[in-house]
């Protein structure tokens, strides 16, 4: 299932070509202000890692006294790129950015100046995409999901890409297992050990995130102490381009997304259990379909944009009646209930006892003098089981 809504929902030639028309637009006002300016695409466009919804991240290289982030806003308005009620300037952020919305597209493109730390970001993904082959899906997966649910945005509070990516980076280095990094790992059993993880056993008051030198977990307290950081952020995750850099400082609604994590935790959980095949709605909605939903306005637009960018004709998966892309044939969730029960079964049964002791302050994992989690002591810990 995760696979067929991989391959779904991954970027199209003809999205590519649409959004790449939207930079050129842009970087074309850009260079008639600043002719020497430099324009670099970063995020999730250049990583691959976006939805058909996704925004476009832009940065912008020259020298300024003083960022033109108003200079350029009344550009973009006067060359009709966007209007006066699609851009806005954001000019006490942490990282001072223009948010617009390309007139012609409807894309969402963020613009920052001299930022360099989000073009190196861009390829330390790609090398960590190469190194575990499970992300792609994972993460795409993980993106739909909060964006759904309105808590993928970091200036509301939610998880921006680099954080999420980074959590599943985490995830898999200290994952327990040492085949969830293979390029057959069961990307089902990964996703719910994933909500499971940061819904239920992640110590967010005490304990930070640190994927440097194969990963571990870090004691807030300890972070503090060596740091300039003031006080770790509730999502405290060490910037490996920049140690002193909480990327999740400005996610001050981390709770509720780890009730959400939980949510689909518990959905999944029973989705997969022993008795779903006697559940009501087994025969209709797949196991992913219970918690990702692909509505009809995303196929209408993925529609439009292949009329206009792409080949004439383009099959789009058909949609019941609840706006659900169907993933996997209903003859087909047996099967993969049935398949997916064994694995996290097999699993569960491994780990069980020992579920708790992932990041939980009371575990006997954690160094009783910082909280945390070391990755040698969760590994030697789980296995021995």
């Amino acid at each position: 299932m995760i696979n067929d809504f991989y391959k779904h929902m991954s970027p199209r030639e003809e999205e590519e070509r649409m959004r790449m028309e939207v930079v050129d637009r842009i970087e074309r006002v850009i260079k008639d202000l600043w002719p020497t300016a430099d324009v670099q695409v970063f995020g999730s466009f250049s990583t691959g890692l976006y939805l058909p919804t996704s925004d476009i991240d832009l940065v912008v290289f020259g020298n300024w006294e003083n960022l033109p982030l108003w200079t350029l806003e009344e550009a973009l308005r006067k060359k009709n790129v966007t209007d006066e009620n699609s851009i806005k300037v954001l000019d006490k952020a942490t990282v001072p950015i223009i948010k617009l919305t390309d007139f012609r597209t409807e894309v969402k493109v963020d613009i920052s100046f001299n930022v360099k730390n989000g073009v190196k970001a861009a390829l330390l993904i790609k090398d960590y995409k190469k190194k575990y082959p499970v992300l792609p899906k994972l993460v795409l997966v993980l993106k739909q999901f909060l964006l759904q649910r309105d808590l993928n945005e970091v200036f509301t509070g939610g998880i921006g890409s680099y954080s999420l990516f980074l959590m599943a980076v985490s995830f898999l280095q200290l994952h327990y297992r040492e085949d969830a990094c293979s390029p057959n790992a069961n990307v089902g059993v990964l996703l719910i050990e994933f909500f499971e993880l940061y819904g239920r056993h992640f110590n967010y008051l005490k304990t930070g995130i640190r994927i440097k030198d194969g990963g571990s977990y870090v004691a807030k307290d300890e972070v503090q102490k060596s740091t300039d950081l003031y006080r770790p952020s509730m999502l405290f995750i060490e910037d490996p381009l920049a140690p002193d850099n909480d990327v999740g400082r400005s996610s001050y609604g981390v709770l509720q997304v780890k009730q959400a994590f939980d949510y689909a935790y518990i959905v999944l959980n029973h989705a997969v259990s022993p008795i779903a095949k006697y559940y009501p709605n087994n025969e209709s909605e797949s196991i992913l379909g219970r918690i990702i939903r692909v509505t009809q306005e995303v196929a209408e637009y993925r529609d439009w944009i292949t009329k206009l960018w792409g080949p004439q004709s383009q099959n789009e998966p058909a949609l019941n009646g609840n706006d659900v892309t169907l993933l996997v044939k209903p003859q087909q969730l047996d099967e993969c209930n049935n398949n997916l029960t064994e694995e996290v079964t097999a699993s569960r049964s491994k780990t069980s006892s020992n579920s708790s002791s992932l990041v939980s302050s009371s575990s006997s994992t954690v160094s009783s003098s910082s909280d945390v989690v070391s990755f040698v002591t969760l590994k030697h810990t789980m296995c021995a089981h």
